[in-house]
């Protein structure tokens, strides 16, 4: 009788410790993963900043082409209001390339 309290005392032992380093692992994993989520949020913060930095360079370049065409339509019109035209096709030499 003594004899089959020893063996299922180490039995219960055996388990205990099984299930003790089992859940161990568990947690470790899940300890690990952890640290993989802080990071994502700066990185989204860090995306976030660069979107509105490039938001700026578009607008900025908008804004640039903007003046540019306005610039362009004043030359054609004072050109125009001043009479002056395109030089003649004819008179330019024609310029053969090799292909």
């Amino acid at each position: 009788m003594e004899h089959e309290i020893i063996q299922e005392l180490m039995v219960f032992v055996g388990l205990m410790a099984a299930l003790g380093s089992f859940t161990k692992i568990v947690l470790s994993i899940i300890n690990r993963r952890k640290p993989l989520a802080g990071p994502a949020v700066p990185a989204l913060e860090e995306i976030s900043q660069r979107l509105g930095r490039m938001e700026q360079a578009i607008d900025a370049t908008a804004v640039e082409v903007e003046r540019i065409s306005e610039a362009q339509r004043f030359t054609t019109k004072l050109l125009v209001e001043r009479g002056h035209q395109a030089p003649i096709e004819a008179g330019r030499a024609r310029v053969v390339t090799p292909h």
